[in-house]
C-alpha cells in the first residue's frame, strides 16, 4: 500500500525505525547509569534522582519476589500521578510481573471487576483507597496489598502537615497495621535488597502491561501490550520529538499514568530519554498554572478539557507559561479555536495526535515543527505505522477522500483482549486495528476523523458527525465546552442535541446560539436541542462520556413513551 504521507515528513524524521529488543524496564537501568545524579521526578517540592527511583524500583521488585510473585503474574497498581506510581511500574516489570493499571476513582464494584479479570494478585494503592480494596479482596484472586501514603515522599515539613490536609479534604485517616497479607510501601523501601534480578523477556511476546479500556461502550477489556509495543510507540514518540534534547527536557506529568497516554508519553518516554517528571496527581487549574510557571515544563502532553480549563482561568495571565514548547493533545478531539489560543499564550506548539488505547496508544499526529498547520487533521501516521480508510460496505481501502473506518498497523497494535479471543478477531484483522472511528485520508496522506462509528447521528436520513456541529460551537467565544450528540426523535429517529458549558459570567441563550449554529450549519446539522450545563461527565484523562449523556436521553425518552 502506497504511504502517502511519508512524503511529507520532515527530512529529520525516518519513516522506519530501529528498536532496541530490550524490555520496557531496561530503561530506567541505563538512565541510572547515564544521569544516576540527575533528577528524574519532582512531586510537590521533593526531587528524586534516577539514581534513588532505580534503587527503590528494585527493592520494590525484589519484595514482591519474596512474597511469591513470578514471571506472567499480575500486580496491579491504583496510584494517582506520583513516585511511588512510578517506582512501582518498573518494579513489577523488573520482577517479571504484568502491571495491571487501575484507576484510583474506581468504587469497589469496578475494583473487584477489574481485579477478578485481570487475576491480579497484588495491589499498591493508596492509604485512602485502603477500605475500598479490603471490602473485595476476599471476592479476588489479591493475596497482598501494598499500602503507600502521600506524605510518605513529601519532604519536611510537608510530610508533616499533609495528614491534616487529608483528614480535612477526605474526612478520614487510615491507619494499616502490617500482617501477612497487607505490607507498608515505606518498610519495603527500608527493608528490601535492591539487587538487580535476572530475568528473561521475550522482547515480542512477552506482556508488559494489562491497560483497561475505559469502558464507555461496555465492560472495560484488558489490552494486552507487549514490551515491544510500548518500546516501539516511545520510540516513534521520541522519533517525531526531534528537536528535543535527550536528558534535558522537563514534562509535566498531569495525564494519569493509569490511562494509557499519560503512561507512555510521560512515564516512559521520560525514562527512556532522561527527562525530568513533574507530577501532579490530579487537574486544578490553579495549581497546575503555578507548576508551570515555577517548574517551567518544555512538553505538555494533554487532553482538551485540560487545555481548555487553563485558557479560561480568571488567573490566566499571571502566570508565565513561555516555557512550554510542544504539546501534543489526545484522547479527544481538539478544537481549533483552543489550539490557536493555547498557542497565542504559551508561545509554543500544540498539535492533535490520535491513537487508541489498543496501539499503546498513538498511531498519527500532527507534526510539531518546520511544517505548515494542516486545519481539522489528526496528522499523519507515525514511523513504522501504516493507516487506511476501510469501506463500511466490503472492507477495502477507499480512495483518498471518502469516508470509511479508520484502520491502523504497526508494532504498537496490541496482541489482544485478556481472555476475549472472539473480540480480539473482530477488532484486528490481518493485524489491521479497525478503530471504530469514521474518517478520510486527503490526497497528501493527511487524516481527519469524522466521528465515532458509534456515535454517527443519522437524523431524518441524512449522516450528521457531531465533531463538524462541536468544531463550529467552539468557535462562539461564549462557549467552554460543547458535546453534541443523537438523541432519540419520533418524526426523525434521531436529533441533534448539544450541551453545553458557558464561560463564567456568560448571559448567552438558546435563541443567540441557534441563530449562531445556522450561520455556520446546514439546517439539517443545527441542533433542535440546547441544554446547558455547569458541567460535563468525563473520563479521569478529562474526555467528555458523550454516550453517558445519549444513555440518560434514551432513558427518558423511553420513560416519556410510558407514560403516553
Amino acid at each position: 500500500m502506497e504511504r502517502l504521507w511519508v512524503d511529507q515528513y520532515p527530512q529529520e524524521i525516518p519513516a522506519n525505525l530501529d528498536y532496541e529488543s530490550v524490555p520496557v524496564q531496561n530503561y530506567l537501568t541505563k538512565s541510572a547509569e547515564l544521569y544516576e545524579n540527575k533528577v528524574a521526578i519532582h512531586f510537590m517540592g521533593k526531587e528524586i534522582t534516577y539514581k534513588e527511583v532505580h534503587q527503590s524500583a528494585l527493592k520494590f521488585a525484589n519484595y514482591l519476589k519474596k512474597i511469591g510473585i513470578e514471571k506472567g503474574d499480575r500486580v496491579a497498581i491504583m496510584l494517582p500521578n506520583t513516585p511511588q506510581s512510578v517506582i512501582g511500574y518498573y518494579g513489577v516489570l523488573y520482577a517479571g510481573g504484568v502491571v495491571v493499571q487501575t484507576n484510583p476513582l474506581y468504587m469497589e464494584r469496578e475494583i473487584e471487576y477489574q481485579m477478578k479479570d485481570s487475576g491480579a494478585k497484588v495491589i499498591l494503592t493508596l492509604d485512602i483507597l485502603f477500605p475500598r480494596v479490603t471490602k473485595v479482596m476476599d471476592n479476588t484472586d489479591l493475596k497482598h496489598v501494598i499500602v503507600t501514603a502521600i506524605k510518605d515522599v513529601l519532604p519536611f515539613p510537608k510530610n508533616l502537615i499533609y495528614p491534616f490536609i487529608q483528614k480535612k479534604q477526605y474526612g478520614i485517616v487510615v491507619k494499616v497495621t502490617p500482617c501477612d497479607k497487607y505490607h507498608l510501601f515505606t518498610d519495603i523501601m527500608s527493608t528490601s535488597s535492591d539487587k538487580p534480578i535476572e530475568l528473561e523477556v521475550d522482547f515480542e511476546e512477552d506482556l508488559a502491561l494489562l491497560q483497561y479500556t475505559g469502558g464507555t461502550t461496555g465492560f472495560p477489556k484488558g489490552v494486552m501490550l507487549t514490551h515491544k509495543n510500548l518500546v516501539a510507540n516511545a520510540s516513534m514518540c521520541d522519533a517525531w520529538l526531534y528537536k528535543c534534547k535527550k536528558g534535558e527536557e522537563v514534562i509535566l506529568g498531569l495525564l494519569p499514568f493509569f490511562h494509557v497516554y499519560g503512561m507512555t508519553t510521560v512515564l516512559i518516554l521520560s525514562v527512556m530519554q532522561g527527562y525530568k517528571m513533574v507530577l501532579l496527581p490530579k487537574f486544578d487549574p490553579e495549581t497546575t498554572l503555578k507548576t508551570i510557571d515555577k517548574q517551567k515544563p518544555t512538553l505538555f502532553p494533554g487532553a482538551p478539557t485540560i487545555y481548555i480549563g487553563l485558557l479560561n482561568h480568571p488567573n490566566l495571565r499571571k502566570y508565565n507559561l513561555s516555557s512550554i514548547d510542544s504539546c501534543i493533545s489526545g484522547s479527544a478531539p481538539l478544537p481549533v479555536e483552543v489550539q490557536q489560543k493555547f498557542e497565542e499564550v504559551t508561545g509554543g506548539k500544540l498539535v492533535e495526535g490520535y491513537g487508541l488505547t489498543e496501539s499503546s496508544p498513538v498511531t498519527h499526529s500532527n507534526f510539531l515543527w518546520d511544517k505548515e498547520r494542516v486545519k481539522g487533521s489528526i496528522g499523519v501516521p507515525w514511523p513504522d505505522t501504516e493507516s487506511a480508510i476501510l469501506s463500511l460496505e466490503t472492507g477495502e481501502p477507499l480512495p483518498p477522500n471518502e469516508i470509511g473506518e479508520i484502520a491502523a498497523r504497526g508494532p504498537q497494535v496490541m496482541k489482544g483482549y485478556w481472555n476475549r479471543p472472539e473480540e480480539t478477531a473482530e477488532t484486528v484483522k490481518n493485524g489491521w486495528l479497525l478503530t471504530g472511528d469514521l474518517g478520510y485520508m486527503d490526497e497528501k496522506g493527511y487524516f481527519y476523523v469524522v466521528d465515532r462509528k458509534k456515535d454517527m447521528i443519522i437524523a431524518g436520513g441524512f449522516n450528521i458527525y457531531p465533531r463538524e456541529i462541536e468544531e463550529v460551537l467552539y468557535e462562539h467565544s461564549d462557549i467552554q465546552e460543547v458535546v453534541a450528540a443523537g438523541v432519540p426523535d419520533p418524526y426523525r429517529g434521531e436529533t441533534v442535541k448539544a450541551y453545553v458549558v458557558l464561560k463564567e459570567g456568560s448571559t448567552l441563550t438558546e435563541e443567540k446560539l441557534d441563530v449562531f449554529a445556522r450561520k455556520h450549519l446546514a439546517a439539517y446539522k443545527v441542533p433542535r436541542v440546547y441544554e446547558f450545563r455547569k458541567e460535563l461527565p468525563k473520563t479521569a484523562v478529562g474526555k467528555i462520556l458523550r454516550r453517558a449523556l445519549v444513555e440518560e436521553e434514551k432513558k427518558k425518552f423511553e420513560e416519556n413513551e410510558k407514560l403516553v
